[in-house]
Order: structure tokens, then sequence, then C-alpha cells
């Protein structure tokens, strides 16, 4: 009798220690939406998951973009620039922040909150109620993992359920964040672009425009005459002169339609610098 082949797992980079919010975020969207079998593999910053999807190392990269408390994160998008990669999906992620400690510690035991920077700054309300010391740290399910590595007593980590099931921490208080329904929006990275699907599709775009009046406003002007829908913009320094800016859009549509084809055709012979970072399907 034959017995058929495992199939391979997807390798799906992400920044932080297994049982993080990315590691969630890889399982849910690369296994439970595309039905791959996802194998989250973790990497100490957001820089080296980008360089981990450009040499080949995995196959896919997550990493967020935003988040609906905090809102943007700036390194992703600077990233997004720096590389030659794609945007090939998104996905916006519930986040439930919880004060995790080892076992037979009380929350009056508590003098320090260590997390990355993003989870305490969600979760300022609830921690300055604490009157504890709050230290940043590269990650939320690594804080976590360092409680429990180190047996830290008197010193608790904002993390998932997740990262305390897996390093055998006790929650001493759920959902901590300021803004309960808190959630982060994660693209999906590749190497190679992503074909047209039905549906509604969304298109993210760098550019920098002339240093002229009016200059922002026209080139938005050939996306409101192909009517298309502007969902977000972001700046950014250029990093190549000072006081000099690039401009992240997010927008409705895919690169291949009629209209997107034509502001894209307008839009290059009016910018200095014109990139579309990838269309996909548009969940968000």
């Amino acid at each position: 009798m034959e017995t058929q082949a495992a199939t391979p797992a997807t390798t799906v980079a992400f920044q932080g220690e297994l049982g993080a919010f990315g590691d969630e975020a890889v399982r849910a969207y690369f296994g439970k939406e595309q039905g791959l079998h996802a194998e989250p593999v973790p990497y100490r910053s957001f820089a080296d998951v980008f360089h981990a999807v450009a040499a080949g190392e995995v196959n896919y990269g997550l990493v967020p973009v935003e988040n609906s408390q905090a809102g943007s994160i700036t390194e992703t998008y600077d990233l997004l620039r720096q590389h030659d990669l794609f945007v090939i999906g998104e996905y916006e992620h519930p986040v439930n922040h919880c004060l995790l400690a080892l076992p037979g510690q009380e929350i009056s035991d508590i003098k320090r909150v260590i997390s990355h920077p993003q989870a305490l700054a969600q979760c300022d309300t609830y921690l300055r109620g604490l009157s504890v010391e709050t230290v940043a740290t590269y990650d939320t399910a690594g804080s976590a993992k360092s409680v429990h590595e180190e047996q830290l007593m008197g010193v608790a980590a904002v993390a998932g359920v997740g990262a305390a099931e897996l390093y055998s921490l006790n929650i001493l208080a759920h959902g901590i964040q300021t803004v309960k329904d808190n959630f982060t929006r994660f693209i999906a990275l590749s190497r190679e672009p992503i074909a047209r699907r039905p549906g509604n599709a969304k298109t993210m775009l760098v550019m920098a425009t002339l240093h002229q009046p009016g200059s922002l406003y026209n080139c938005l002007g050939y996306l409101a005459a192909q009517k298309i829908n502007l969902l977000k913009i972001e700046s950014r320094p250029s990093r190549q002169q000072a006081w000099e800016y690039v401009f992240y859009l997010d927008f409705e549509g895919h690169r291949d339609d009629p209209a997107v084809r034509n502001a894209l055709a307008d839009l290059a012979g009016h910018t200095t610098f014109c990139k579309v970072l990838g269309s996909f399907a548009r969940t968000v």
C-alpha cells in the first residue's frame, strides 16, 4: 500500500517569538484563510523578515502595517520602499493583550511590566493604573519567554493567550488594551506579484512628487478623475534629502483594472518616483 507524501510546509517569516501575535496571524491568514500548511518562522526584527523573504530563506513574510489604536507601523513603510518585494494580501488580526506572570504571582506583586513598545502603548491606561515601571522590549511573546526562562519575580509581560500557554505563565488580567476593539492589519510579502482574483481589490503604491505648489493635489486628482476611492495616505521622510517626503497610498482597485492603469500612467508622468507595491484582494 502506497503512502501519500506529506504536503510540504509553506514557510512564513514573522517578527518576534513563537506565541507572538505575528505567529497567530500567520497561522490564521496562511493556514485557515489560504488553506496552506503554514509554518511560522520567527525573526528578531522587521528588517530580518524582509531580508528573509528577499533572500529566499522563506516562501512568504507577514508584517504589521498599522494598528487600529496606535496607528501606522512606520518601519514597515520604510522597508517596503527599500526592498523589491510585493504585497500580495492583507489580514486584520484581533489583538487582545493580557498581563502574564509566573505561577503564584499576584497583580500586587508586579513592579515592572515588559513588552513591545506598541503593546505598552495600546495598554497605557491600564498600566498607568498599576503604577508600575514599563520597559520596552523587542517582542510581546519574547517578553513572556524572558519572564519564564529567567524566572523573573515581580515582573509581568504584556502578550497574548498563546504566549501564556507556550511559556507556562499565568494570566493575571485579560483584555487590558485601552480600546477593546483592537486590531492590527498585517500585509503578506512575496518575491512575486499575485494574479487578479475575483472581487474587490486594493492597491498599495509609493510615490514622490515634484517640489511645486499643488503637486500632491494634482496627483491625487488623477485618482479622482478615474473615480478611484483613496483609502489611506501616509507620508514618510525620503531619507535622500532633508524635508523631502514620499507618500504611500492605499486605494481601491487592481493595477490591471482600466481605471487604475490610466491613473498610474498619469502619475508616472507627474512624479519623480512611483512604484506599485502590490495589488491584492481587499479584506480590510
